[in-house]
């Protein structure tokens, strides 16, 4: 890193002065050749990969990576002498340094990202896309293994080896022994053919994996699909409900049971409304409705009315019971739309957070 920011700070430097000449043993100065900044940040970097390192160049923006390579295609001959000087000059700045730091947010992220945790990191990451270019693979790279795991299984050996170059090592290496063997041999060839490609087919890429992503993320329907099912059929009449459970039972057995516990009806008040909470559900519903509910259930769901009226005020119960018993018979449709406008006002209830329901029995 140490090596990476001297570079960096050479290749940026505008007030940096000429290269030192070097001094011969008695003194005398020994003639160098004067090179700009750029020309000698391209000479350490040709200076460091002869002798087998390996300087990390990323954090150079995309224009003086372009640069640095176009310096190393166009620099004459380097003698000993300038080339001494140079790396004299570099090792002085080396020396001289302590500590680099990355200059940004993004940069930041990159160096700790993962000794922070989740949501802050991602706060950070939301903060950095803001502040500069969004970068899709900052995002990615930030994700877990089980988010990223569905692209490895669909996406092609070579999208699947780009994905795999750009994130954490430890992160790559899980999703790639979660591949079968003959498709990990294929997708690890293929990393190794990864140098050729650009970087502006890389970020493409990393835009097209984070939207298939963000597209399966945000689902198009809110709750299960037994939960809906379940909503529908809460709002259908006995007799449709029953027709659908019974066919749904001969397809989806599992299925029809998941529907079954989330259907919730007059019937099953007593199983998931918490006594304590009754008087609070008759308050929500027009009095008209209630009593229409109660003469109608007197015959459906007998032990629902009781249990409503025995949790109220005795004065409120005995004054329902009458007028529900003067209301006599209520037809079928009347009777249950004025049920399910009681269940609708305590599923609205449950949802505004004001009563808790009794989780249904397997």
């Amino acid at each position: 890193m140490l090596i990476h920011g001297v570079i960096r700070e050479m290749w940026g430097c505008s007030t940096m002065g000429l290269t030192q000449e070097l001094m011969d043993p008695e003194g005398t100065a020994l003639p160098v050749r004067h090179l700009t900044n750029a020309e000698k940040a391209a000479v350490i970097v040709r200076l460091l990969i002869s002798e087998g390192a390996a300087p990390r160049l990323t954090g150079l923006s995309p224009r003086q990576q372009e640069r640095l390579v176009e310096r190393m295609a166009s620099l004459a001959p380097v003698d000993r002498r300038t080339l001494a000087a140079v790396a004299q000059e570099f090792a002085q700045r080396l020396d001289n340094l302590g500590l680099t730091f990355p200059g940004d947010m993004a940069g930041a992220l990159e160096m700790i990202g993962e000794h922070l945790s989740q949501d802050t990191r991602q706060r950070l990451t939301d903060r950095a896309e803001a502040e500069g270019p969004p970068d899709p693979w900052r995002k990615l790279a930030g994700m877990e293994a089980d988010q990223l795991r569905p692209l490895v299984t669909r996406e092609s050996a070579e999208i699947c080896a780009i994905l795999l170059a750009k994130l954490p090592v430890s992160k790559a290496a899980v999703l790639l022994s979660d591949l079968p063997e003959d498709r990990a041999h294929i997708v690890a060839h293929a990393v190794s053919l990864t140098g050729a490609v650009d970087p502006a087919t890389i970020a493409r890429v990393g835009d097209q994996l984070l939207g298939e992503l963000s597209a399966r993320s945000a689902p198009a329907f809110d709750g299960n699909p037994a939960d809906r099912v379940g909503a529908i059929l809460n709002a259908a009449t006995a007799t449709t409900r029953e027709k659908v459970l019974d066919g749904l039972d001969t397809r989806d057995e599992v299925f029809a049971g998941h529907v079954r516990r989330a259907i919730f009806t007059f019937e099953h008040i007593p199983k998931r409304v918490e006594a304590k909470d009754v008087p609070r559900v008759m308050r929500a519903v027009d009095p008209e409705t209630t009593v229409l509910a109660l003469a109608a259930a007197m015959q459906a769901a007998p032990v629902a009315v009781e249990f409503l009226l025995e949790n109220m005020s005795k004065r409120m119960a005995e004054q329902l019971r009458e007028d529900a018993e003067a209301r006599g018979t209520i037809r079928g449709a009347e009777g249950e739309a004025a049920m399910a406008e009681v269940v609708t006002a305590i599923r609205a209830q449950e949802e505004a957070g004001e009563i808790r329901l009794i989780a249904p029995e397997d």
